[in-house]
């Protein structure tokens, strides 16, 4: 059993006093995460290569194309074309991505001062969205020159965000605290 997973375990002992939890099933999970990276009408087909096998390295598993839900002019994207690649993870693949993402990747980050407490929405999910994907130990750093962004979603159980903040931060997530917030 990992971290993330032992955590969880431990979150009705340490939450049920704050939110009044009388079952352990009333206790926040994490659903599923979803990593999506938007190329927008990107035609270099090397470049979508490089998308699609760095994405597959981080998370381990085959990425799938997006398209556009509409068509729009002034963009020149019509709709059903690819705009963006996604992965969702569940189970042993999310608990091991979870865990490396916040004991390894966002420690690694340039100038990281904490996740805000506003990316989690009200529904208590919480978006990150990371600027360079050579954070990820899988990423080779001879490639630079080729650096695209990454959406990491967590999805979780959570009722509200009060709780899902509290069960973010139980797992581990570095999340700025309030003190943080005002100064900003």
């Amino acid at each position: 059993m990992n971290n993330v997973q032992e955590a969880g375990v431990k979150a009705f002992d340490a939450l049920k006093g704050v939110f009044g939890y009388t079952n352990k099933m009333q206790t926040p999970r994490v659903q599923k995460i979803v990593l999506s990276v938007g190329t927008g009408k990107l035609k270099d087909k090397n470049k979508v290569e490089l998308i699609q096998d760095r994405l597959a390295r981080i998370t381990g598993q085959k990425t799938a194309a997006r398209g556009a839900k509409k068509s729009i002019a002034a963009f020149k994207v019509r709709e059903g074309d690819i705009v963006g690649y996604q992965v969702t993870l569940r189970g042993g693949r999310m608990q091991d991505f979870l865990e490396k993402l916040i004991h390894v990747a966002l420690p690694r980050t340039r100038d990281f001062r904490g996740i805000k407490p506003t990316a989690i929405d009200d529904m208590g999910n919480i978006t990150i969205g990371i600027k360079e994907h050579t954070i990820f130990p899988e990423t080779s750093d001879e490639d630079l020159k080729d650096v695209f962004g990454i959406a990491v979603t967590v999805v979780s159980t959570a009722k509200n965000k009060e709780e899902a903040e509290a069960f973010y931060r139980h797992l581990g997530f570095p999340l700025q605290d309030a003190k943080n917030k005002e100064s900003k």
